[in-house]
């Protein structure tokens, strides 16, 4: 058996979405770096790994804003070697990882026992969230200073904050810590037990409303306490037109606000709940027709910033209830890039430079951790993608040690056939 030390992509589609450049070209690789990349690359090459890329894309490795591990506390559902084992086989290799963990991340001991975790998987880099405040009615802060000094990625409740003068006072103390901030706008007086967004669909399934005022009513609050603190805030999980509508006049007159949405809110409209499919059971609820055809304007608009995987790990048994029953959320990492890229890329709602983008250098950026433009030099983390390449997506090609999906049982096109990381 030979083993190559460097590998020759020949001609294939080379995307920079920093460089904002599609180009097809020949790419030479090691194991460590990009030692070539031009149009065409013509010396002898007899001892090097050729890979024919016609068809194929070759592309900095995604970056997954918030998503949930459930190690420590949850191992049944996903460990985080299984969760990095996903990410790495959808194309993401790197994942911001949410603090609803056993204990939470509210103090250092927590963040340092998840951040050696961390070091001993290669393959993708995780980084963690910490929590805002440390009890169940946030009413107390976190160790916010302690955490911002000790390499938290940023900090996030990961669910509504009704009490805004404890928001306006974090905003105001977490202002000099330079750290990144997401919340979560929903209101839980208004959403109840609901579990579907208003209209037809509501209906016609017969669940309980989640009236999309859940959402808009808290960004609009949360607009206002930013503008008065100046503080930069992140919006997560962005499902509605009326809330895209709030976040455009925020940016026109210069709040310092970002947005989110989640994959699966650009995919599916609350249509598909008539399944019953326990999987589509999310907070937010999936939105109407309207409301996904807005946020993929956004998107392309730039008011809607990043797209979120949100994966989410249940076991069999805790999603096998009735819809209204199930908790929320659904696995995505290894499932995102392919059918992101059948449902927008493929029908040209967005360019393929342009979903990249949203996936991969933004969320990059916003983080404090930029990409460089794809040059020689780079060093390892690239994909290669196959648009065309089709599987079927069964417990058995999956990676997590969970598989509540929609798409589960069914065959889909578009799959991440090679990782280099150094």
């Amino acid at each position: 058996m030979i083993t190559y030390s460097l590998t020759l992509l020949r001609q294939i589609q080379v995307l920079d979405p920093v460089a904002n450049t599609h180009s097809i070209c020949d790419v030479l690789l090691d194991r460590e770096k990009i030692l070539k990349i031009d149009h065409h690359l013509n010396e002898d090459f007899s001892e090097v790994k050729i890979i024919n890329g016609k068809d194929l894309i070759f592309a900095p490795g995604l970056m997954d804003l918030y998503s949930y591990s459930e190690e420590p506390g949850y191992e049944t559902r996903e460990t985080l070697d299984t969760l990095a084992a996903s990410a790495i086989a959808g194309g993401f290799t790197r994942v911001g990882i949410l603090p609803q963990t056993i204990p939470s991340v509210d103090n250092l001991t927590s963040l340092s026992y998840l951040q050696q975790r961390a070091k001993q998987i290669s393959s993708v880099k995780l980084n963690f969230w910490g929590n805002l405040t440390k009890d169940a009615k946030g009413k107390q802060m976190a160790e916010l200073q302690e955490l911002a000094m000790n390499g938290v990625l940023g900090f996030t409740d990961n669910r509504e904050i009704e009490n805004l003068g404890m928001l306006w006072r974090l905003l105001e103390y977490l202002k000099p810590l330079g750290k990144p901030i997401a919340l979560v706008p929903d209101c839980f007086s208004l959403r109840g037990d609901g579990v579907i967004r208003e209209g037809f669909s509501s209906i016609s399934c017969g669940l309980q409303v989640n009236p999309s005022i859940t959402e808009s009513t808290a960004v609009a609050a949360i607009l206002e306490i930013v503008a008065a603190t100046q503080t930069p805030v992140h919006l997560m999980r962005i499902s509605t037109r009326r809330s895209v509508e709030l976040i455009a006049w925020g940016k026109s007159r210069g709040i310092p606000i970002t947005a989110s949405t989640t994959w699966m809110h650009l995919l599916l409209d609350s249509r598909a709940i008539a399944s019953y499919n326990s999987s589509l059971r999310l907070n937010p609820p999936l939105g109407n027709l309207e409301d996904r055809t807005v946020l993929i304007d956004a998107i392309s608009q730039g008011i809607i910033d990043m797209v979120a995987v949100d994966h989410h790990a249940y076991t069999y048994e805790e999603k096998t209830v009735p819809f209204a029953d199930a908790p929320t959320g659904t696995i995505g990492l290894q499932l995102a890039l392919p059918l992101l890229w059948q449902e927008l890329v493929e029908t040209k709602k967005l360019s393929a430079l342009q979903l990249w983008k949203v996936l991969s250098n933004i969320p990059c950026e916003y983080l404090g951790e930029p990409l460089s433009p794809i040059k020689a030099g780079s060093p390892l983390e690239f994909i290669i993608f196959d648009p065309k390449k089709s599987w079927e997506i069964s417990p058995s090609n999956l990676y997590s040690l969970s598989h509540n999906t929609f798409w589960l049982g069914q065959k889909i096109k578009g799959k991440v056939i090679a990782s280099f990381v150094k």
